[in-house]
Order: C-alpha cells, then sequence, then structure tokens
C-alpha cells in the first residue's frame, strides 16, 4: 500500500482533533513563542517534555509527528556547522579569517536545530489534526481585523492554506522524480558532493513543473464545485471556545511564562 504523504490531515477523535481551528492556531504561535524562549538545558527538557505529551495527545504517530524532519538531516547539518564555524565567541578553539570555532558556536548550533525540530514537530500536528477548509477558516479569523483596510482576508487565508497544504505534497513529487532520475543513472547516493549537485539540478524544473500542475487541477477542480473566494455564501467559520479551548490555552500560556520567566 502507499504511504500517505506526510503533513496531511489525519482523521481521529483525540482531544487536539476536537479543539476548535482557530484556538488550535492561536495555541501553535503561543508554542512557538515558547520555542523560541527557551534557552537553558531545563528549558529545552521541560520542550522536550512537553512536546512528547503533545505528540501522545493528537493520537496520530510518531511517524505523521515527525513527518519531513528525517529528509531534512543534510538541512540541520548545514545549520549546526554554519552556527559551529561562524559564531563569534570570546573563547574560539581557532580563529581564522571568518571561522571562529568554539563550544558557544556549537551549543548555539544544537539550540539552533532543536527549535527548527520542535517547530516542524508542532506544524505536523498541526496539519494532522486540523482539516484543510478549517486551517483556512482558522487564519481568515486571525487576520480578520485586516479586513478594515480593504485587505482580502479569505484569498489571503486561501493562498496561506493551500501553500501549506502544497509542502507535503511537492515533497512526494520530489520523491517520485528522484526516483525516476535515479533509474536513468543520477548519482544521488554518491559520496561526492558536485554527483549529488550534478544530479539535483534536473530535478528542479520538473518540481516546478509539478507544481504548477498541481495548482492548475486545484483550481479547476474548485471552480468546478462552484467555489468563490468573493461569494457570499462563504460564510465564516465561528470561534467555538469551550471548556477544552480554554484549559488548552492556560496551559500553553503558563508554560510559556515558564520559559520566560523561570527556565
Amino acid at each position: 500500500m502507499k504511504k500517505l504523504p506526510d503533513g496531511i490531515y489525519i482523521e481521529g477523535e483525540s482531544l487536539l482533533h476536537k479543539l476548535d481551528s482557530t484556538v488550535k492556531l492561536i495555541l501553535f504561535i503561543i508554542l512557538i513563542a515558547a520555542v523560541i524562549a527557551a534557552d537553558s538545558l531545563l528549558g529545552y527538557i521541560a520542550l522536550l517534555l512537553f512536546t512528547a505529551s503533545i505528540c501522545i495527545l493528537s493520537k496520530i504517530g510518531i511517524k505523521a509527528a515527525f513527518g519531513n524532519v528525517l529528509r531534512l538531516f543534510w538541512f540541520f547539518i548545514t545549520i549546526f556547522i554554519m552556527n559551529l564555524l561562524f559564531f563569534k565567541a570570546e573563547n574560539a578553539w581557532i580563529s581564522f579569517w571568518i571561522f571562529h570555532p568554539s563550544l558557544d558556536g556549537m551549543q548555539q548550533g544544537i539550540k539552533v536545530v532543536a527549535r527548527v525540530v520542535v517547530f516542524l514537530i508542532f506544524s505536523n500536528i498541526l496539519n494532522a489534526t486540523t482539516p484543510p477548509l478549517e486551517v483556512t477558516a482558522a487564519i481568515e479569523n486571525m487576520i480578520l481585523p485586516l479586513k478594515i483596510f480593504k485587505v482580502p482576508v479569505s484569498q489571503i487565508a486561501l493562498i496561506l492554506s493551500v501553500s501549506i497544504q502544497f509542502i507535503p505534497i511537492l515533497f512526494e513529487e520530489a520523491d517520485m522524480i528522484k526516483k525516476a532520475q535515479t533509474a536513468r543513472g543520477a548519482q544521488f547516493e554518491s559520496k561526492r558532493l558536485l554527483d549529488k549537485a550534478k544530479a539535483a539540478i534536473p530535478m528542479v524544473v520538473p518540481i516546478f513543473l509539478a507544481a504548477f500542475r498541481r495548482a492548475d487541477e486545484l483550481s479547476l477542480a474548485m471552480e468546478a464545485r462552484g467555489y468563490r473566494v468573493d461569494s457570499k455564501f462563504n460564510k465564516r467559520k465561528a470561534v467555538h471556545i469551550g471548556a477544552n479551548e480554554i484549559i488548552s490555552f492556560l496551559i500553553c500560556c503558563a508554560f510559556l511564562t515558564i520559559q520566560i520567566m523561570v527556565l
């Protein structure tokens, strides 16, 4: 059976699935602030435990929560090396030209990578527990005040939502193109960086073409189903705030406060 793309909605009955989409988006922003605020060992341990708790509550599984994190291994290695070499510190091991490797740089690299990984996990959980239409409605509710300035909030919300949903689809397209190029002799598994770069270049155009094709198919499908952004029948979804939403909001705010004030 074909594996589902990472980052898509997974139907379920967990607490996170039942939360209001707009509240979930607000909680996501609060947790991202908590990720940025983490700056100590205790802070990162608390962040790890909190992230694990959310993964368990979501009931979507470890694979769905991590999503494309493992695919970005070399990206994380690049971030770590850049922080290790270019982070200026007084106790650098050696200083040569623009390179200043140090213990502080190593720690900074670990912190940045950890923050990006947790951010991706939270993003995957949000997408996996929230249907695409509810994501669009949540974004629209968040930017609704901009309507005072004649900003087309419905169109912006739709664009952002579709862009988020396209990320796992494009990863799947890239994987299919990579397999096709490998069958034609491309050396993606070569240890030489130059060979990998040469193999990756021919993938750029097909990926862009696949993205445009997918976008065209989506627009035709939406038009065929009578969707119009400026239609009066496209009613904005009301925000539902119940006991679960209030408790979740208070817990996330408390966690952010602890990260800033205590840890």
